[in-house]
């Protein structure tokens, strides 16, 4: 509505009627030839304190208007504050009647009243004070209606503007979930049958095959326990992919403890060594009372860096794991010296381990800083305390990880 809505707001009565008011004192004492008269004061001064003491009672005011309008006709010469004050009065009225009918009611009163001035004058008063009626009632009346419409379809677009919003909300909500249960059944049905396959195949072997050396039979039963772990994890994914609402709080991300985090980076990092890797770990025990949402990006960041460690660098290499806490946030970095890489094993097209690792990062307010250090590699980020952006250290998210030399390297599986 513009302008016209912030001047004619129904907040604001009492200042449009003060201003109303002062506009009135400045024509008694400027606007009229010679001195007003007392009478003039008097009807003028009352219709000054109705019009502040009513204007939250549209209907009060406008009777009491009138009232005044019809002694002021009957007395002075010049009844301009009153008629004004009347007509004011109809504007408002109009504009805030819950109900058509009153607003018309209080026009026909005003229409009553002006008329009175002009009962037994001769046919040109007569039109003349008709014509009156044009300003002192039909133009108070018709800008109080398009205000009131105005209002109206300001209000009505609003409604189906946030009927419109709502309605896509539940679509998005919908499409969504519709999305959440095909990657439901497409790892129910694909992954945690073909790892529920494996888990099984080699716990098959491990009872059949009796005789096998201790160091394969160590082996086996690694493969069987992280398969049986990715399993759980998968289960409690589907979980969360079928039915969020149902899963509570932290657990939505199939978190940890914070107490348990320690334990389970101390159980990367052994799993890691397992695969050859030699692993150099340096773990703040103040990590423990991390919240989980960060503890549980701190162990995937480093369970996936110690796995590229192992599939890029190879089972020769020496690798550093760092995780702190310096006043709240959480400083950690994986880098490795880069020996017995071998570029044959990185996929033509790349992996997702990047950028996987930054959208976690960046969920939670920090950069995450991937790339060659020396003959190495490194990875690294803060997590803050807040989840509040963080200065820029790294690549932008979504950019393809830096080379090493004329090869590309891979930090995450395919």
């Amino acid at each position: 509505m513009g302008w016209v809505g912030r001047l004619f707001d129904a907040r604001d009565t009492f200042v449009r009627m003060l201003l109303l008011c002062l506009s009135g004192v400045g024509y008694l004492l400027f606007g009229i030839q010679g001195a007003p008269t007392t009478a003039q004061w008097i009807l003028a001064v009352l219709a000054f304190a109705a019009g502040l003491a009513f204007h939250r009672r549209p209907v009060v005011n406008m009777v009491t208007q009138a009232a005044l309008l019809a002694v002021a006709i009957s007395l002075l010469s010049d009844c301009t504050i009153n008629q004004v004050g009347a007509s004011w009065a109809l504007l408002e009225l109009t504009m805030r009647a819950q109900r058509t009918r009153t607003f018309w009611l209080a026009a026909g009163l005003l229409a009553a009243v002006d008329l009175t001035n002009s009962i037994g004058d001769p046919l040109g008063r007569l039109l003349s004070g008709v014509f009156g009626l044009l300003l002192e009632v039909g133009v108070p009346l018709l800008l109080g209606l398009v205000i009131r419409t105005t209002r109206e379809l300001a209000l009505q677009a609003q409604e189906r503007a946030a009927e419109e919003q709502r309605r896509r909300e539940s679509e998005d909500r919908a499409a969504r979930a519709d999305e959440r249960s095909a990657i439901a059944r497409e790892l129910h049905d694909v992954v945690a049958h073909h790892v529920a396959s494996m888990v099984l195949r080699v716990g098959v072997a491990r009872h059949v095959l009796t005789d096998l050396d201790p160091r394969v039979s160590e082996v086996f039963d690694d493969v069987h326990g992280t398969g049986a772990a990715a399993l759980a994890d998968l289960r409690r994914l589907v979980a969360v992919l079928r039915d969020p609402e149902g899963v509570r709080g932290d657990a939505a991300l199939t978190a940890i403890e914070p107490s348990a985090l320690p334990a389970a980076l101390g159980a990367a990092v052994d799993r890691a060594r397992q695969a050859g890797v030699t692993v150099e770990a340096d773990i703040d025990p103040a990590i423990g009372s991390l919240d989980a949402v960060r503890g549980l990006a701190v162990l995937r960041l480093t369970q996936e860096s110690l796995t590229n460690v192992a599939k890029h660098a190879g089972t020769s290499a020496l690798a550093r794991l760092s995780v702190s806490v310096v006043d709240g946030a959480v400083h950690w970095e994986v880098v490795d010296n880069g020996r017995g890489w071998v570029p044959a094993t990185v996929p033509a097209g790349g992996g997702h381990g990047i950028t996987g690792m930054r959208e976690r990062v960046e969920v939670l307010g920090g950069q995450l800083e991937a790339g060659p250090t020396g003959a190495g590699w490194r990875v690294r980020t803060v997590l803050p305390v807040a989840a509040t952006p963080s200065p820029r250290v790294g690549p932008p998210a979504g950019s393809p990880p830096p080379e090493r030399g004329a090869r590309a390297r891979t930090a995450g599986p395919a």
